[in-house]
């Protein structure tokens, strides 16, 4: 299995593989504009909201068999554990060990831009269970780096803002965090698929990247529309909880969690795109899936 070989308590160990992967993301062949395109032969993993459960991310990459070249996983919302008392978070741990692994597999990686990524790159304040985020992770930077916690913060938000927005097939699958709310459709720029993001992109609220991984309020003739306008025939969502891991929002829409007890990943033939509700079925429970401590 993977095991990346970095020093997490050396920031030049860490800032370097951060820029290595950032260079990575955005060099990709695939990428045209802010979208990571996959082939229409292969097979994609597609993860859920992980939110630095390292255990569920070992799984993740031992299932994706990422030593087969046609394999593909699509990773997204690493950061920010939240729900306990502590006044630190070092998932700045998590962006590294995601970073290592788009540098040993550069075209088959593909790490998203998340609402929590966002928030962190951009200093806006978020909260889960209680917690203020932003500032408990920089806190952590802060109690491992000392000194150099300024070089380490700009090489995490270089790579943060590196991710692409999405991940597509030709053959009808995008991979997104979320989509704009319905009501707000008039401020969104439809084509930002097609291009570089931009600093107003970024910024709330009506920054296309913005609304796009922050958006919850979506509805059947807004999905229709957009499917029309990018091809696609099956939406891969996370940002929002699923208590089974896997749910269908609509019949082209699936919404996924990795994170928590009953969290899953899907993976999917390129070559054959099916509905949300057939395409569910092939969902793989985190929890039924052991380790290969030989591997490590």
């Amino acid at each position: 299995m993977f095991q990346p070989s970095i020093n997490f308590s050396s920031h030049e160990d860490v800032c370097a593989a951060l820029h290595s992967a950032s260079t990575s993301l955005r060099t990709n062949k695939s990428r045209v504009g802010c979208v990571h395109h996959l082939p229409s032969k292969g097979q994609v993993l597609v993860t859920g909201d992980l939110h630095d459960n390292p255990v569920h991310f070992s799984k993740i990459i031992q299932l994706a068999e990422l030593d087969i070249p046609t394999n593909h996983v699509v990773l997204q919302e690493l950061i920010h554990s939240g729900g306990d008392s502590s006044v630190v978070d070092f998932s700045y741990r998590m962006l590294a060990r995601v970073a290592a692994l788009v540098i040993a597999y550069p075209t088959q990686v593909h790490p998203i831009l998340a609402n929590h990524e966002l928030s962190q790159a951009t200093g806006r304040l978020i909260t889960k269970g209680g917690d203020e985020l932003v500032q408990k992770f920089n806190n952590g930077v802060q109690q491992v780096f000392g000194k150099h916690t300024k070089t380490v913060i700009d090489a995490l938000k270089t790579f943060i803002l590196a991710m692409p927005l999405a991940v597509q097939s030709k053959s009808g699958l995008m991979c997104l965090h979320s989509l704009p709310n319905e009501l707000t459709m008039d401020e969104f720029d439809e084509k930002i698929l097609l291009r570089e993001m931009r600093p107003a992109d970024y910024r709330g609220p009506f920054g296309s990247a913005y609304m796009t991984v922050w958006g919850r309020q979506y509805g059947s003739e807004q999905i229709a529309a957009l499917s029309k306008h990018w091809g696609v025939t099956l939406f891969c969502l996370g940002h929002a909880w699923v208590p089974s891991g896997i749910d269908m929002a609509m019949a082209n829409v699936l919404l996924i969690n990795s994170d928590h007890n009953n969290g899953v990943v899907l993976p999917i033939q390129l070559d054959n795109i099916q509905s949300a509700g057939k395409s569910m079925k092939s969902a793989i429970p985190l929890s039924s899936v052991l380790i290969d401590s030989s591997a490590l």
